[in-house]
């Protein structure tokens, strides 16, 4: 028993460590948890031409900001979402990106092209939730 003695001060160091490390794990999981079902709901809402509901889940400070208008969701109509790809991102515990590369065809045209778009989101700490931080995707490049 005696050869062991030294390592019980050490062993107690790294229990009483790893429990105070567990709490804050356990709140990133769930924030990763919550990024991952906002992402899922998000990239649903594109990919179904529902950009009414994609709406709901942009920052209610960009939303205050920079109101959309029906005519704003009637350019949204006229493009027909064919393809939604993640190609990368990284995650924090407050803020995230994802790139994606979205297939849009013009209903009017039947022209189809691919439109890369970074999705950036934040943590909201009192709503607990992520909120897409850059409005909806711009299909238009600026136009």
């Amino acid at each position: 028993m005696r050869a062991f003695a030294h390592l019980r001060p050490y062993t107690i160091w790294c229990l009483l460590t790893l429990v105070m490390l567990l709490p804050g794990c356990a709140s990133t999981g769930k924030q990763a948890s919550a990024l991952e079902r906002a992402q899922y709901a998000w990239s649903g809402a594109v990919r179904w031409n529902d950009f009414q509901t994609a709406w709901q889940l942009v920052d209610p400070d960009y939303r205050a900001a920079h109101p959309a208008s029906d005519l704003d969701f009637a350019r949204y109509e006229q493009v027909q979402v064919t393809s939604y790809r993640e190609t990368g991102g990284q995650a924090g515990p407050e803020d995230a990106t994802r790139q994606v590369q979205i297939g849009v065809v013009n209903r009017h045209t039947m022209a189809e092209r691919t439109v890369r778009y970074t999705e950036r989101w934040r943590w909201d700490a009192a709503a607990g939730t992520w909120w897409i931080v850059d409005g909806l995707p711009d299909f238009w490049a600026g136009q």
